[in-house]
């Protein structure tokens, strides 16, 4: 019996422990990009499922300011800046309703959550069908007219 494709997951992030930062996966940043997934970072539409399902979730990561901080020592250790995602828990509460949580437990449960995250090739997929879909609608230039060829050879 062969296992189904859509089954197969990819990780999303990869953890830098010495900079308390994630990078995106080269697996997954591949996917996204023949996927169309990619906006200007390839987890944003992950960042709006995780906030509330709504467009501020974009910006789950904008945080220039801590990339600022760890720049030199990102860049020792081969890393463009640039690419770091670096939790902020300011950004995962927004004042209704609580907090509930201290910094330090939702900066620790969301460096947790983001450490073993992997997403299914079938989400993966029927995001990308939904984002492909919208941008024909609206006659984006982020259409994909070959996205089904993408789709099955990434299953094959």
């Amino acid at each position: 019996m062969s296992k189904n494709p859509l089954n197969q997951t990819v990780k999303v992030f990869h953890y830098i422990e010495a900079l308390d930062a994630f990078i995106v996966t080269d697996e997954y940043n591949q996917i996204a990009h023949t996927l169309g997934l990619h906006e200007w970072n390839p987890v944003v539409w992950i960042g709006r499922l995780f906030l509330l399902d709504n467009d501020y979730g974009e910006h789950w990561f904008d945080n220039w300011d801590l990339r600022e901080q760890i720049a030199e020592d990102a860049q020792q250790y081969g890393i463009d800046p640039d690419k770091l995602l670096i939790i902020d828990p300011e950004r995962f509460q927004n004042g209704r309703d609580g907090p509930v949580h201290s910094l330090k437990i939702r900066k620790q449960f969301w460096t947790d959550v983001l450490k073993s995250l992997e997403l299914s090739y079938s989400l993966l997929c029927d995001e990308a069908r939904e984002n492909n879909a919208r941008c024909a609608a609206l006659g984006s230039d982020y259409w994909i007219p070959d996205l089904p060829e993408r789709i099955q050879s990434l299953l094959s």
